[in-house]
């Protein structure tokens, strides 16, 4: 596999495991294209054309030196320069991080819409969603402007080593993972859904070091009763007053890979009981399960930054 290979699957299994149906990612695609033929000649040079066939913008190429194959390559949570000079220090010339960087992060916010069509499918009213998302988003999009975008990417360059990322569609992988084991062993209780994570091994191993899956809000002893995967997937955590809406649309519990305070607390006021899986270990599942694939393809993977690699094409 080249890295537009590697590119190509990760959009590839995102589309497959999101959970939104293929006609709304298509028609999301056909939006962008119509956005764009819309624009005055000036702004459409600035449009990001990459558009019309990925729907996550937070998951992108960033240096491309054009080799034929990749055969072993270096795989972390958040890729900086140190693991770029580490990487060339290693003697290897791919990264993949997951976190967004580059390109990826300054999309981070517009992958965020996605949200709303999952908050949709659990009752919220769709105009409800979208109105309190584009609150959010719009303040994430603020937070990210003034970070430095390209640090690692000119770092890659400089060092002569690949490099791509890929958020979103591992984060609809470790969703669709988590909501596939939910819907069969259906847990009664809150309790029953920090056990059934801790049959995962990330979530496992997570929790020999601490940071393993927590109750935020509610207790063990609850019913779990209608469970929502909301804060897992769709570039970061969304709006707080959410939650009210979810609780009113029969929701009695989250599963998420991380929360704020605020959030905390506005979970807490809806009556609604919150496990968070996780945020590293999360990401770890996620990115395990797309780099499995490219393990079954032939590839090495060699983990760094925080990634708790389990293969599950060594365990089969």
């Amino acid at each position: 596999m080249n890295i537009k290979e590697i590119y190509r699957l990760a959009i590839n299994l995102g589309i497959k495991n999101d959970f939104r149906s293929k006609k709304r990612i298509t028609d999301y695609l056909k939006r962008q294209k119509e956005r764009y033929e819309k624009l005055p000649k000036d702004r459409k040079e600035s449009f990001d054309v990459e558009r019309f066939v990925n729907p996550y913008s937070d998951t992108r190429i960033h240096f491309d030196s054009e080799r034929r194959s990749v055969k072993k390559l270096m795989a972390g949570i958040d890729i900086d320069t140190a693991e770029i000079m580490l990487a060339e220090e290693l003697d290897i010339e791919t990264v993949i991080a997951h976190h967004p960087i580059g390109m990826g992060l300054s999309g981070l916010d517009d992958v965020m819409h996605m949200q709303a069509d999952v908050l949709e499918q659990h009752g919220v009213p769709i105009n409800v969603a979208e109105s309190l998302m584009k609150v959010r988003i719009s303040e994430v999009s603020r937070g990210i402007n003034a970070e430095n975008h390209y640090k690692t990417v000119d770092a890659a360059k400089l060092m002569n080593v690949d490099l791509i990322n890929v958020h979103t569609p591992a984060d609809n992988m470790v969703a669709k993972f988590i909501k596939n084991k939910v819907e069969k062993n259906k847990p009664e209780y809150v309790g029953d859904i920090i056990k059934l994570l801790l049959e995962i091994p990330e979530y496992r191993e997570a929790a020999k070091k601490g940071f393993g899956p927590m109750i935020f809000s509610g207790a063990e002893d609850n019913r779990a009763g209608k469970i929502a995967l909301t804060e897992i997937t769709g570039g970061t955590s969304g709006s707080p007053k959410l939650f009210e809406k979810l609780s009113q649309a029969g929701v009695g519990t989250i599963i998420g890979m991380h929360m704020g305070e605020e959030g905390r607390k506005e979970a807490e006021k809806a009556h609604l009981n919150v496990v968070i899986a996780g945020h590293i270990s999360s990401d770890s599942l996620g990115m395990n399960l797309f780099l499995d694939e490219l393990e079954k393809r032939g590839v090495e993977i060699v983990p760094c930054s925080g990634l708790i690699r389990i293969s599950r094409v060594k365990n089969k």
